[in-house]
């Protein structure tokens, strides 16, 4: 016991290592819960109980981050809350995306819930990776925050003058790529992944990609892609490896279960935009000062986030307060962002 009690006391990556196991306890405690119970029969998730289930994955976040406070001081806890912010803030943008995906695949609303499931896993691991990553450039070359900064800086402007064409499923490379070297059914088979059919030439039974799996796979690279802009924007905040990694595996536990509230009105939020490019480039502005030595307090940065998010969606929520709602599904071009 005393040896048990010695190891989980070591650290990992600066942080006691018993911090580690009780987050991924907490992860698979949930995962557990919203497959096995929650979701153990399929069926369509509507606003009501994807609100519920948001406030619910919330309210762990914040239980935990108050954990981390008092365990580690105010300083973590308010790093902790920060990165779980922008996180969030971040990451909203590829929740319509995400709509965009299932709409044009014509995916029902039915099978999103286990396509978005499944995708949380990978989230789980390519994240540790980029984070890992990240971490280690950060600590042997302090001067790579510069360019971390100057990207999210470039994105934010890029976001903000809306510089991207209207994206177009049919066009898009990804699709492309798996549609050129991959055999994909044209209709769904239930809630499976894949199928098997006879070859078109051969006759043989071979393995279809349904375009279940079509999404699940869409869904990952473009999660990977966003990750690219949210994960060095928490390293403005702090490099902590557990306070980076936690807040965003929170952050999209809560919205992957907020999606389909959002999607339900996705023409809602249309002006959302604006609000995470300002967000990207004052992050990016604040990374660029760290290496010079200058900090903006945690607690700033956490006011301001909140304060930008917030006029976003109540800005957008105002210029539309005469539209009906509109899902994905109803108009697939719901899911894009537009100033």
């Amino acid at each position: 016991m005393d040896s048990l009690i010695a190891a989980l006391s070591g650290d990992f990556l600066g942080t006691p290592i018993y911090f580690w196991v009780a987050f991924i306890t907490i992860v698979i405690g949930l995962l557990v819960f919203d497959l096995g119970i929650l979701h153990k029969d399929e069926h369509e998730i509507e606003a009501k109980e994807s609100l519920l289930l948001y406030g619910f994955y919330v309210l762990i976040a914040v239980a935990f981050g108050a954990w981390v406070w008092f365990q580690r001081g105010s300083q973590a806890g308010l790093e902790f809350f920060t990165g779980y912010l922008i996180e969030q803030s971040l990451a909203m943008d590829n929740m319509f995306v995400i709509a965009t995906i299932f709409g044009f695949l014509g995916i029902p609303r039915l099978y999103q819930h286990r396509v978005l499931f499944w995708g949380i896993l990978g989230v789980i691991a390519f994240r540790a990776i980029l984070i890992g990553v990240g971490a280690a450039l950060v600590y042997q070359f302090n001067w790579i925050l510069f360019f971390f900064g100057a990207f999210l800086v470039f994105t934010g402007i890029r976001m903000f003058r809306h510089e991207d064409a209207e994206p177009n499923m049919e066009d898009n490379k990804i699709f492309q790529f798996l549609n050129k070297r991959f055999r994909i059914t044209r209709e769904l088979h239930g809630r499976a992944f894949t199928v098997k059919q006879p070859h078109p030439v051969t006759g043989k039974l071979v393995t279809w990609l349904t375009p279940l799996a079509v999404a699940l796979i869409m869904v990952e690279i473009v999660d990977l892609i966003f990750a690219v802009d949210s994960v060095p924007a928490v390293f403005a905040v702090t490099q902590d490896t557990f306070i980076v990694y936690t807040s965003n595996i929170f952050a999209i536990l809560g919205l992957r279960a907020l999606y389909f509230a959002l999607a339900a009105a996705m023409n809602r939020f249309r002006y959302l935009q604006i609000s995470l490019a300002i967000i990207l480039v004052l992050i990016g502005i604040k990374i660029c000062l760290v290496p010079l030595g200058y900090h903006v307090p945690t607690a700033i940065s956490l006011t301001m986030t909140i304060g930008i998010l917030a006029g976003g969606i109540f800005y957008s929520l105002w210029k539309t307060r005469n539209e009906p709602n509109i899902s994905a599904e109803e108009d697939p071009k719901q899911g894009q962002l537009e100033p």
